[in-house]
């Protein structure tokens, strides 16, 4: 397979579509290719990295620890998606660490170059405050669900956040699903998910094929 150059990487990149040549090639000459091994750290709560990362292959968390080292996961970063804007705008600490979930590709734009490609491009500006909105609309389903929602709710709108649609149509969630994680996520017990879960299945809200793909009923969205 052929190694892409940096311009063809950022061209893949949604935040950067509306660059123009010249602007893209800029940023091509900028940004760095980082690797991370599963496990490794892209940013970390409380410090600052002063770049943008941006996720081209692979999967990451978002996950907020306390002071007794109790995990929270926020979100789920899949390529396309990026982090590090906020701490950029506003010069403070991450609020929240990355994690890469396995062997993740990221791009790399520094801190001078991503403050002198937003006033050049004010297509790329309204694409960083969508993304800010979009993360916003997340907070404010999750403050919800947590304060509204039995955890039969939660664990049914965890599901769906992570379910796509296949072929057929119909939304399954292709990796096995860890309880572990939905617990993590919903802020319930690993057991209590797992009784949900098992509930779900019997009740036929869901169905978990051999191989751990799990099917979304469309049922389970009058719950989620």
């Amino acid at each position: 397979m052929a190694i892409l150059s940096n311009l063809e990487l950022i061209r893949r990149v949604p935040l950067f579509s509306t660059l123009t040549q010249a602007q893209a090639e800029s940023v091509a000459e900028a940004v760095v290719k980082r690797r991370y091994k599963r496990g490794e750290v892209i940013v970390e709560q409380g410090k600052k990295s002063n770049f943008l990362a941006i996720v081209l292959t692979g999967r990451a968390r978002v996950i907020t620890t306390d002071s007794r080292g109790r995990e929270v996961i926020l979100a789920t970063m899949n390529p396309g998606d990026y982090v590090g804007e906020m701490s950029l705008i506003d010069n403070q600490p991450h609020s929240a660490t990355v994690r890469a979930e396995v062997q993740t590709d990221v791009l790399i734009l520094g801190r001078v170059e991503f403050a002198r490609c937003l006033p050049e491009n004010t297509s790329m500006a309204y694409a960083v405050m969508k993304g800010l909105v979009l993360r916003l609309r997340h907070a404010d389903r999750k403050i919800e669900s947590l304060a509204l929602m039995d955890v039969y709710g939660r664990v049914a709108r965890a599901l769906l956040e992570f379910a796509a649609p296949d072929k057929d149509g119909r939304l399954v969630i292709r990796d096995r699903v860890s309880r572990q994680d939905v617990a993590k996520m919903i802020g319930a017990s690993r057991e209590m998910v797992s009784r949900v879960m098992k509930d779900l299945e019997d009740r036929g809200f869901i169905e978990v094929d051999a191989d751990g793909t799990t099917i979304i009923k469309e049922r389970l969205t009058s719950l989620g």
